[in-house]
């Protein structure tokens, strides 16, 4: 019986991640009511549920934290523009609504549809991208939208999850306490296993903790271009500075 309930146990484990998950959800809750931090929460939250889905041992309030500050600017700035992104599309589609039917009406209206699946991709995986890798704004978006859409069935996925929270309050409003303390991060937690396995393929293997994923990635290839550039930079200095020298 004391085995049962040691921290080792399986129980416990389960039970020490059901409180993890409560307090991310309320940690983020919270932060996401001023609306300007919603973003670096977010990240945040996902830095976190990554941890939580790979067994790493972290400090659940420490570490969330931790990366709510590194990240704060970044995240910042993309959620401030996704926001106003995503209210310019549904604006646009009140705006479509309103006019008569005619064949520039359903020219315009593919575009948007086009654009805002483009736009979604790239939402549901800009801050999970954000919360693990460093990179530029620029790089970040365009790296999120290339995952979403090489992931394409874990994207689908991802999307399916998101929308179970809305399923659950349409059934029934008895579903509230619940998502208070599992909407955010429940819901993270989940995705995190799909994500987990899509970054796994742009991660550098480390020594000694071989993986079944290629390491390989536009991301790695980029930061192998700039080593490299950097490289021959340094080699036609040293060049330069011998040839002044012998002469």
């Amino acid at each position: 019986m004391g085995r049962l309930f040691s921290l080792d146990s399986p129980i416990m484990v389960f039970l020490t991640k059901i409180a993890d998950l409560m307090i991310l959800n309320v940690i983020t809750l919270l932060l996401c009511i001023p609306i300007v931090t919603a973003g670096s929460a977010i990240t945040a939250l996902y830095y976190m549920t990554i941890k939580l889905v790979r067994d790493e041992e972290t400090y659940i309030v420490k570490g969330y934290f931790k990366s709510f500050k590194q990240n704060f600017k970044q995240a910042t700035i993309i959620w401030l523009i996704m926001l106003i992104l995503g209210f310019l599309l549904g604006y646009d589609f009140f705006i479509m609504t309103q006019m008569p039917g005619s064949a520039v009406r359903t020219v315009i209206l593919v575009i948007l549809v086009l654009v805002t699946i483009c736009y979604v991709f790239t939402s549901l995986y800009i801050f999970p991208v954000l919360s693990r890798f460093d990179n530029t704004i620029k790089n970040t978006v365009k790296n999120a939208f290339l995952m979403s859409v090489l992931s394409l069935p874990k994207t689908i996925l991802i999307i399916l999850i998101n929308l179970l929270p809305i399923v659950l309050l349409l059934l029934t409003l008895q579903s509230m306490p619940f998502i208070i303390l599992f909407g955010f991060s429940g819901v993270a937690y989940m995705c995190s296993f799909f994500y987990s396995k899509t970054f796994k393929k742009f991660e550098p293997v480390q020594e000694g903790n071989p993986t079944e994923w290629q390491p390989l990635s536009f991301i790695v290839e980029e930061a192998a271009a700039k080593e490299a550039a950097a490289r021959e930079a340094a080699l036609k200095e040293q060049q330069e500075k011998g040839e002044s020298a012998e002469e």
